[in-house]
């Protein structure tokens, strides 16, 4: 009953605070009806300083970091974004009423990491004056790409099992993939991750981060303007949210129930992986709360424009609506649910 308290006190201290106060102040906008529109070359710059930031971040604590301290959390980040793909496979890409290419679309965003969320978790745990380790932002491309390929190469080989083919002879078959053209398919799909502007601009900043010196450029610049840049970005989510949620009536209400339920379930997921980490590493606090935080959200940049590329035939509405409409508004919202889950299990020092 204490931790159930703990953490309604938790939610409404944080609800007061700017990271989740602008997301639904955005939301209050457009439910209002206000004109009021970033330009798209500002979101996209905004995007771009949030990610190097992150990335900088991330490359200048790993040069110092223990490498099997590093290499368990990523490996953990890795094999639960794989989870989550595969848990929806079994799940949303099932139920009646949702096209398997899709459901996997869909279970591949919530796969994937939403960079703005997990800055959202970063603001909240340092107002909070609780530490984690530097190179969470590494941990970003593990889950991302990992869940996006997984997603990808399982839609691909679920419509290629369904193609009719006509053999030499006549009659009809089922066309199957042989082990070359998965080989080739995953290829194709790591190329274009990696040249996806989101995971370009962080792994950017995380190789200058390794191999330059930015700590000047990253102090002066980066990190003050990080905080109000991300205001603004969490107002624009907030607007795009509540605009997003009119597309959730043209799609199958699965959706909806999929988009409240995911970030908790996933979030639990991530969670789980972080205390094993946390017990066999010494993983923080703030990095359990954090690994949480990238399993319950849901990729909203990098994400979209990769299964726009890979799966055309997949329904943007369906996806992109479930994820920036419902799933990643119930993510932020969660973090204090992990923050307190984390406090209660092991303390923060």
């Amino acid at each position: 009953m204490d931790m159930t308290f703990d953490i309604a006190a938790t939610l409404v201290a944080q609800l007061q605070k700017p990271t989740l106060a602008f997301l639904i102040g955005g939301m209050m906008l457009a439910a209002l009806g206000s004109k009021l529109e970033v330009p798209a070359p500002v979101y996209k710059f905004i995007v771009l300083v949030l990610l190097l930031k992150v990335g900088l971040g991330a490359g200048i604590s790993v040069r110092e970091a223990d490498l099997v301290a590093l290499a368990v959390p990523a490996i953990a980040a890795a094999l639960v974004g794989v989870v989550i793909v595969l848990l929806g496979s079994r799940t949303l890409a099932r139920t009646k009423g949702v096209t398997p290419m899709d459901g996997m679309a869909t279970t591949g965003l919530f796969g994937a990491v939403s960079a703005s969320t997990l800055a959202a978790g970063m603001v909240m745990l340092d107002a909070e004056g609780i530490a984690y380790e530097g190179f969470i932002g590494a941990l970003y491309p593990f889950m991302d790409i990992a869940a996006l390929v997984t997603a990808i190469l399982l839609a691909r080989m679920c419509a290629a099992r369904a193609m009719p083919a006509t053999p030499a002879g006549g009659g009809t078959a089922v066309m199957a993939m042989g082990g070359g053209e998965n080989a080739n398919l995953v290829r194709e799909i790591l190329t274009d991750t990696l040249k996806s502007p989101a995971i370009s601009a962080l792994v950017l900043g995380l190789a200058l981060g390794l191999l330059g010196r930015p700590e000047q450029v990253y102090a002066s610049f980066y990190e003050p303007l990080f905080r109000g840049l991300l205001s603004i970005m969490m107002l624009i989510m907030g607007m795009e949210a509540w605009l997003r949620l009119g597309e959730m009536r043209k799609v199958a209400h699965a959706y909806v129930a999929y988009g409240i339920a995911a970030p908790f379930v996933h979030g639990a997921l991530g969670f789980g992986a972080g205390m094993i980490a946390h017990h066999l590493t010494g993983f923080s606090g703030g990095g359990v709360v954090l690994l949480a935080v990238m399993a319950a959200s849901s990729s909203d940049i990098s994400g979209p424009p990769t299964l726009r590329a890979a799966l055309p035939e997949a329904n943007p509405g369906a996806y992109v609506g479930t994820s920036t409409g419902i799933g990643t508004p119930v993510a932020i919202l969660s973090i204090p649910v992990w923050i307190a889950l984390a406090d209660w299990l092991i303390g923060f020092q």
